[in-house]
């Protein structure tokens, strides 16, 4: 197996356990919104529903963390990154990789699965009316720390391989903004054809506009 396609493995682990873990919005949404219903409508509040809205959200916040990691979707100031050479980006990505995500991500899976196994050992719940056990939401928190520190890993291997060849590996492909414009211009009733493809056609150019220079010496 290349490095790429080693790279790109992990890439898919994170991006399907990303996308699947994903789905918890929808169930998140259905339970805020029959709460609600529950609550204005038929006057019968649930007790326990701000605990479950918590540990779904906690879930889904540190279980997309990888997917993130993995489509380089993480907010960073890149005024300055942005127009470095890539092996520039490279030495400081694995510098900043080395000195502070790898000791924080390890604590954050050491420490998260102590505080898990204190939690199930007491069989930890809730304090409310109806007690929700809380030791299986607390699991995901070195679960997620180590599908993240996985991807950091791979993430490392990228800056080595950019350092050596003097080019970024191209990333899984997945939805973009680009994507997201490009659909939502075609199926737009409020612009004309022309200026639909005019749009378009802009969009794309200054994405490979973009490309090119973060893939230039």
């Amino acid at each position: 197996m290349t490095i790429e396609k080693m790279l790109h493995a992990v890439e898919s682990l994170s991006t399907w356990i990303g996308k699947a873990f994903a789905w918890l919005i929808v169930a998140l949404m259905l339970v805020v919104c029959a709460e609600v219903a529950k609550r204005y409508i038929f006057n019968m509040p649930t007790a326990w529903i701000y605990d479950v809205n918590n540990m779904m959200y906690g879930t889904l916040f540190m279980m997309c963390g990888a997917y993130a990691l993995a489509h380089d979707a993480h907010v960073r100031g890149d005024f300055l990154y942005g127009s470095m050479p890539p092996r520039r980006q490279a030495a400081l990505d694995l510098v900043l990789y080395i000195v502070f995500f790898m000791p924080g991500i390890l604590a954050l899976t050491w420490a998260g699965w102590v505080y898990f196994g204190d939690s199930l050992a007491i069989h930890e719940t809730t304090f409310n009316a109806t007690p929700l056990p809380i030791y299986p939401f607390k699991f995901f928190i070195p679960f997620a720390g180590a599908t993240v520190l996985l991807q950091g890993i791979s993430e490392i291997v990228r800056c080595i391989v950019c350092l050596k060849t003097g080019r970024w590996t191209e990333r899984l492909d997945d939805a973009e903004e680009i994507d997201v414009v490009e659909q939502q211009l075609s199926s737009s009733t409020y612009v004309d054809d022309a200026s639909r493809r005019e749009a378009i056609a802009k969009t794309k150019s200054i994405d490979e506009a973009a490309r090119q220079r973060l893939g230039q010496e």
